[in-house]
């Protein structure tokens, strides 16, 4: 654990998704579903701003991992179909090229007319190179931003973005990633976090604002993560909640994290 909540670095250093869906079927982690009908939206509005220009703006999906989200933005698939599909007996007996294989059959079979170009970024190598692997990904980076500024590669991709997406990552990027990206953009782009209400956003919030991004939030619409591992990291929770001046009353208190939009476009600071 870091501060109280648990980390789960060894299903991300796996070579395929498998594991991941394994240790988190029993927690119930469900942000993706509930973001992908959020995202769908605003990157086809964000898209419909670039009507004109060559080039669709791309998704960049910070702390993508195995490109869930990429997953279920364009292809006709939900979150859980895809718990279903890898713990399932056939993807069990599977070399992981032969997941991989039956992964980017599976996707393109099920791609959306409507598809934007998706790039992932994440430290866990493995996951990454694995979402790519599958045809999930246009771009894969690996680059630690809270560390070091964008390697080459990804600085030659960041003009391409037009829509940052984030789930659940608020708990490990800050607003030196935010900052990064936003630096070497060269298109309008837009930002759409889902932040537990463990962690304060407000400094990415500003970096945004420096950025000329205004950024709105409904504290009062919650959107359920993932249940918690053990009592430890409910109290964690509940009391972290409590400290940035949240209730945690039928949402923390009842066993569950719980997230917060929020969506950051081009405007005056509020």
């Amino acid at each position: 654990m870091t501060g109280g909540k648990s980390r789960f670095d060894d299903i991300y250093a796996q070579p395929d998704p498998r594991a991941y869906f394994t240790r988190m079927a029993p927690l119930e982690y469900e942000i993706p579903h509930h973001a992908q009908p959020v995202f769908r939206q605003v990157a086809a509005e964000r898209a419909a701003m670039d009507d004109g220009r060559p080039g669709r703006p791309a998704v960049l999906d910070v702390c993508c991992s195995y490109g869930i989200n990429a997953a279920l933005l364009n292809h006709e698939v939900t979150l859980a179909e895809l718990y279903e599909r890898y713990t399932s007996d056939a993807a069990h007996g599977m070399s992981t090229a032969e997941l991989a294989a039956w992964d980017k059959e599976f996707y393109a079979g099920r791609r959306r007319p409507e598809a934007l170009p998706v790039y992932g970024l994440d430290i866990a190598a493995p996951a990454v190179h694995y979402a790519q692997q599958a045809g999930l990904l246009d771009g894969a980076f690996t680059d630690d931003l809270e560390q070091a500024p964008p390697g080459p590669r990804l600085a030659a991709a960041l003009p391409d973005v037009g829509l940052i997406t984030l789930t659940g990552g608020g708990s490990y990027v800050t607003e030196r990633t935010f900052t990064a990206l936003l630096d070497g953009a060269r298109r309008p782009v837009w930002v759409s976090a889902f932040v537990l209400r463990t962690v304060s956003y407000e400094p990415v919030v500003r970096a945004l604002a420096a950025h000329g991004l205004r950024t709105t939030v409904d504290p009062s619409r919650t959107y359920p993560q993932r249940r918690f591992t053990d009592e430890g990291e409910q109290r964690y929770a509940v009391e972290a909640v409590r400290g940035l001046g949240g209730d945690p009353s039928g949402r923390e208190e009842a066993g569950r994290f719980h997230s917060v939009l929020y969506d950051s476009r081009p405007g005056p600071a509020a």
